[in-house]
């Protein structure tokens, strides 16, 4: 099951069979892009004008993503 988050507009998503490294889609003005949840870097170029917003909502849910992204990686196994 796919975790997710919305907020602003923002849909932030860990998916459990999901490629390394860690990270969490977001889901923007009908774009997608990454964000690496070791280094809270963009994996991908966010539409322009919305960084601030995808950043402060991210901060604010990272704690849990990072968690998801563990509990899927150890049911993997």
């Amino acid at each position: 099951m796919v975790a997710a988050i919305r907020e602003y507009g923002l849909k932030f998503q860990v998916w459990p069979n999901d490629h390394p490294p860690p990270h969490v889609h977001v889901s923007v003005e009908g774009e997608e892009v990454r964000i690496n949840l070791v280094t809270d870097k963009f994996m991908d170029e966010p539409p322009p004008g919305t960084r601030r917003a995808i950043m402060e909502a991210y901060r604010k849910h990272r704690e849990a993503l990072v968690q998801v992204w563990k509990d899927y990686e150890r049911e993997r196994g």
